[in-house]
């Protein structure tokens, strides 16, 4: 069973997001990592870049796929990890600490809240299992 940390909000993507003062933090899931396998490129998004949430920011390429990552909200992206170009297993290693992708300041700091809590992103999982 993949970790699901109980202090995040998490998409139907398997996004998640942390925050972090005015900006959010977000990465992708254990569930997402684990379904992909090991990681060998992450294309993330530069900072200024305005997102639309839903649409396409970032893009993680494991040993078996490519996957788009989805703006889990609306707004700029603050901060980069370029540690994640020269070790992109630490996607794997650490999905929800040093595996973060990007820091997003968003439009609307309240729409955090629309996101799927900890039980609910664990219902999403069970009913996809």
């Amino acid at each position: 069973m993949s970790k699901v940390p109980g202090d995040l909000r998490y998409t139907k993507s398997h996004e998640w997001v942390r925050a972090a003062g005015a900006d959010i933090v977000v990465g992708i899931t254990d569930h997402a990592q684990d379904l992909m396998g090991d990681m060998v490129f992450v294309e993330l998004p530069k900072p200024g870049t305005e997102l639309v949430v839903g649409k396409e920011c970032a893009v993680v390429e494991s040993v078996k796929a490519a996957s788009d990552v989805y703006a889990p909200l609306a707004g700029e992206v603050t901060e980069v990890n370029e540690a994640l170009a020269g070790a992109p297993e630490t996607l794997n290693s650490d999905p929800y600490g040093e595996g973060w992708l990007f820091k997003l300041r968003p439009h609307d700091p309240e729409a955090v809240r629309a996101l799927l809590d900890a039980a609910a992103y664990e219902s999403l999982l069970a009913s996809e299992g």
